[in-house]
């Protein structure tokens, strides 16, 4: 009996590459891509403009949280800034680690004093008490700041009309807040996909060929694919 010979996954996903072609032609497929990405930037850029005139609601409820060097208020994490974003990063009192989503969302985060120029503070909030997030963050080694919000209804309360800290457990989010004074105003919230485009893992392989390589997205036959999430690792992980 002869075994059927089988194609190495190289060449099985060989003939579906895209088209090679010359510079030129290269070129001119790139400047018609181009029109349609502009086209997308302009309309992300007036949905901008639509989330900058959103209604907003005053917080007249007081929380505290815990950081490093004692109790804050919600006024408090503004460090005197007009701005706040809150990632309401995933992190269970009973967990010993924090999620892996949010662990990869905020290795991305950039240098926070480009925010502050702009007069805004970004900081994380979990519901994890602080020697858990102070064990963790070290452990990432991450600079940002991070407070708690264990023993707070703060992310039941901030978060219960999306469903990000619920009976059944935790998911993420972000808040934004507008300081005028000693006002504090929620003026928007985004969760799931919203965050991801923060995120310059994500962003970036958007630009490649094989994108995210995951079965949702729409890529030619025979291109490396896996359930979405299953790769992900906290960055100290990814060896085991």
């Amino acid at each position: 009996m002869k075994l059927k010979q089988m194609k190495p996954k190289s060449q099985e996903t060989k003939k579906n590459l895209p088209k090679i072609v010359s510079q030129a032609k290269w070129l001119v497929a790139h400047q018609e891509f181009l029109i349609k990405e502009k086209k997308v930037t302009r309309q992300r850029d007036a949905l901008a403009a639509e989330r900058r005139r959103l209604p907003m609601v005053k917080i007249d409820e007081e929380y505290l949280f815990e950081g490093p060097k004692g109790k804050l208020s919600l006024l408090d994490l503004f460090e005197g800034r007009r701005q706040l974003i809150i990632y309401h990063f995933m992190f269970d009192p009973s967990w010993e680690e924090g999620c892996v989503g949010c662990s990869m969302f905020t290795d991305n985060v950039g240098h926070l004093t480009h925010l502050q120029a702009r007069d805004t503070t970004l900081v994380l909030v979990s519901r994890a008490p602080l020697a858990k997030i102070e064990r963790y963050k070290k452990r990432m080694g991450w600079a940002i700041p991070w407070y708690s919000s264990f023993g707070s209804d703060f992310n039941r309360d901030f978060n219960r009309d999306f469903g990000v800290t619920t009976d059944k457990g935790e998911s993420h989010g972000l808040s934004v807040f507008l300081r005028e004074g000693e006002n504090v105003f929620r003026t928007y919230f985004t969760t799931e996909r919203g965050v991801e485009a923060l995120g310059s893992n994500w962003t970036f392989l958007d630009l490649t060929p094989l994108g995210r390589q995951e079965e949702w997205e729409d890529s030619p036959g025979g291109w490396p694919q896996t359930p979405p999430y299953t790769w992900w690792r906290r960055h100290d992980r990814y060896d085991d």
